[in-house]
C-alpha cells in the first residue's frame, strides 16, 4: 500500500504557489519595463519634433547628467536636498502623528488646535519662502522648516481623521470592560489609525518634493531645486531635464522604501501597501 505523507500532499501546491509567484513577478517587471521603453519613445519623438533648445532628448540628458555627476554636482544636489527633505518630513511626522492623536481623541485639544490646523494648512509653503529667509537665513533652517510646515498639516489632519473614523461600539465596549485609555490607545485606535498616518506621511512626502524646488531656488546655492534655477540662467535645458528626472527618481525611492518600511514594520496592525 503507497502512503502519501502531508509533506508530498503540500509540495505539488507550494511549486505551483511559488511558480505563480515567480510569473506574477516577471509579469510586474516586464510591464514597467514596457511602460518606460514606451515613455523613452515619445520623450525621443518630442525631442525631434521640438529642436534641443526646447526639449533634450534621453541621449543628451543622459550625457548632461554624465557631465553633472563627473565634477560633482549632481552628486552634491541629491544629497542636500534629500538631506534636507529628510530632516524636515521626520520632524513633520514625529510632531503630526502625536497631534494628530490628540486632536482627534480629545474634543477639548481639537476645538482649540482645529482653527489654527484649518487656517494654516490652505496657506501653500511658497507663500513662507520670503519670510523663512528674512526670518531663518538662507541656511539649512529655512529649507527644512519649510518642508516641516509642509508635513505636519498633512500627517495631523490625516492622523485625526483615522482616530475620528474608529467605531464607536468598539470603544464603549472596550470602556465597559475596563480597559484605560491607554489601553484602549494601544489596542484600538492606532490599529486602525495606522492606515492613515501611512497615508498621510506618504503625501507629506510628496508635497516635500514640491516645497524643496520652491524653497531652493530662492534661497540655495546647493540642491535640486538650485540646479534646476542655475540651469535656466545658462540656458541649459538638458541640465533642467536632468535635475526634473532626478527629483522623479528620488521621490520614487524615497516612496518605495517607505512603502516596504511600512509594510514589514506595522505589518501587525494591518496595513497593506
Amino acid at each position: 500500500m503507497t502512503v502519501v505523507t502531508a509533506d508530498a500532499a503540500v509540495g505539488p501546491k507550494a511549486t505551483r504557489g511559488s511558480a505563480r509567484a515567480v510569473a506574477r513577478t516577471l509579469r510586474t517587471t516586464g510591464m514597467y519595463v514596457l511602460s518606460v521603453l514606451i515613455g523613452l519613445v515619445v520623450w525621443q519623438l518630442l525631442a525631434t519634433k521640438y529642436g534641443p533648445s526646447l526639449v533634450a532628448s534621453p541621449t543628451q540628458t543622459l550625457s548632461a547628467a554624465r557631465e553633472l555627476a563627473a565634477d560633482g554636482t549632481l552628486t552634491n544636489s541629491i544629497i542636500a536636498s534629500g538631506r534636507r527633505i529628510l530632516i524636515g518630513w521626520g520632524l513633520g511626522v514625529l510632531v503630526g502623528v502625536p497631534v494628530g492623536l490628540l486632536v482627534g481623541q480629545i474634543p477639548l485639544v481639537r476645538q482649540l488646535l482645529e482653527p489654527y490646523i484649518e487656517f494654516f494648512r490652505f496657506i501653500p509653503p511658497v507663500a513662507f519662502v520670503t519670510l523663512a529667509v528674512v526670518w531663518l537665513g538662507i541656511g539649512e533652517s529655512s529649507k527644512v522648516v519649510l518642508i516641516f510646515y509642509t508635513a505636519v498639516f498633512i500627517v495631523t489632519v490625516n492622523t485625526s481623521a483615522g482616530v475620528m473614523s474608529v467605531s464607536e461600539s468598539k470603544l464603549r465596549a472596550a470602556q465597559n470592560l475596563g480597559a484605560s485609555r491607554r489601553q484602549i490607545l494601544r489596542g484600538i485606535v492606532l490599529p486602525s489609525t495606522v492606515p492613515h498616518i501611512v497615508t498621510g506621511a506618504r503625501l507629506a512626502m510628496g508635497n516635500s518634493f514640491l516645497t524643496i524646488v520652491s524653497a531652493e531656488i530662492v534661497a540655495a546655492q546647493v540642491g535640486l531645486g538650485s540646479l534646476i534655477w542655475t540651469s535656466r540662467n545658462y540656458g541649459r535645458i538638458d541640465w533642467v531635464f536632468v535635475g526634473i528626472i532626478t527629483l522623479g527618481i528620488l521621490g520614487f525611492v524615497f516612496d518605495r522604501v517607505l512603502r516596504i518600511v511600512a509594510s514589514r514594520v506595522l505589518r501587525r496592525y494591518g496595513v497593506k501597501l
